[in-house]
C-alpha cells in the first residue's frame, strides 16, 4: 500500500528544512511546492550539474545556485565583449550591449553578494540580492526593448532570473 502523496510531499519538506538528507531532488521539489515559479527541472538539471551538490545540504544548495547566478553573469559579460568586437554589430544593439555590460557586471556583484550573505546567514539579505539580480536581468531586456532589436542575451536573462528565484526559493527552505 502507498503512502498518500501528500505524506510523502509534507515528509520530504520536512526532511529538507531539518537539513536532513537534503538532495537535489527534494530540496527542488521542496522549493518548486513553496514558489510556483520555480521551475523543477531548471533547478534539479542546474543543481546536479555542481561537483559539490551531491553532498551538500539546503544551505549548501542556495550557496551553490547563488553562485551559478555569478557564473552566468560573467559568462554574459564575455558574450557582450565578443559581440561588441564584432565590425558588423548595428549601432543601436552595440549601444544596448553596452548598457547591459554594465548590468551583468553589477549582477555579478548581487549574486557573489546573495553568496555572501546566506553563507553569513544573513537570509534576508541574501534574498534582497538575488532580487537585485533579477531587476538588472530585466533592465538589459528592457534595453533591448527600447532600441527595438532582438537580444542576443535572451538566454542569459532567463537563467539570470530562474537561478534568482531558485536561490531564493531555496533560502527559503533554510530555517
Amino acid at each position: 500500500m502507498r503512502p498518500p502523496a501528500a505524506l510523502v510531499v509534507v515528509t520530504a519538506v520536512l526532511l529538507v528544512l531539518c537539513g536532513v538528507d537534503a538532495t537535489v531532488e527534494t530540496t527542488c521539489k521542496a522549493a518548486a511546492d513553496e514558489d510556483a515559479h520555480v521551475n523543477y527541472n531548471f533547478c534539479v538539471s542546474k543543481l546536479r550539474k555542481h561537483y559539490q551538490s551531491s553532498d551538500a545540504d539546503t544551505w549548501g544548495l542556495a550557496k551553490i545556485a547563488a553562485n551559478m547566478g555569478v557564473n552566468n553573469a560573467y559568462g554574459a559579460i564575455h558574450d557582450i565583449e565578443r559581440l561588441l568586437a564584432k565590425p558588423s554589430m548595428d549601432a543601436k544593439t552595440k549601444v544596448a550591449l553596452g548598457q547591459c555590460q554594465g548590468l551583468y557586471d553589477n549582477m555579478k556583484f548581487a549574486f557573489a553578494g546573495a553568496y555572501d550573505e546566506i553563507n553569513g546567514r544573513n537570509y534576508a539579505a541574501g534574498k534582497e540580492e538575488a532580487a537585485k539580480a533579477v531587476s538588472l536581468a530585466h533592465q538589459c531586456d528592457d534595453a533591448f526593448v527600447k532600441a527595438a532589436v532582438p537580444s542576443p542575451l535572451k538566454q542569459r536573462s532567463l537563467y539570470s532570473v530562474q537561478t534568482a528565484i531558485v536561490c531564493t526559493a531555496i533560502t527559503n527552505l533554510i530555517k
